[in-house]
């Protein structure tokens, strides 16, 4: 068993986010884990992710605040233990549309070789 303690998780820069801060608590750096990493994202008020696709499947656990998730084709905003799974190459942008902070965990298979 590999344990990551939260006080030592390893901060890492998620790309076209702003007003938020995330660390990793699972795979990559952090773990041997090999399926897939995990990371824990608090965003501030009015802290998001600007509308983009990869093509790996995501998955979102919003832990505490609420998180609205947009795509093409809906807008839902997400409370505490809601959550989501964006297809791969499904465009999507996240906000914190609320005056205090929000997390989430974020679950991510690793990129095929």
């Amino acid at each position: 068993m590999q344990v990551v303690r939260s006080k030592d998780a390893q901060p890492y820069v998620a790309p076209k986010h702003y007003d938020m801060s995330c660390v990793r608590l699972q795979g990559m750096e952090a773990s041997d884990a090999k399926t897939c990493w995990v990371g824990f994202s608090t965003f501030e008020p009015g802290g998001g992710a600007e509308m983009d696709a990869t093509p790996l499947e995501k998955i979102y656990v919003v832990l505490s605040g609420e998180i609205t998730v947009t795509t093409e084709d809906e807008n839902v905003t997400l409370a505490p233990h809601d959550s989501c799974v964006i297809a791969p190459n499904e465009a999507r942008s996240v906000v914190n549309h609320t005056d205090a902070p929000a997390t989430m965990l974020v679950i991510m298979p690793y990129a095929k070789e």
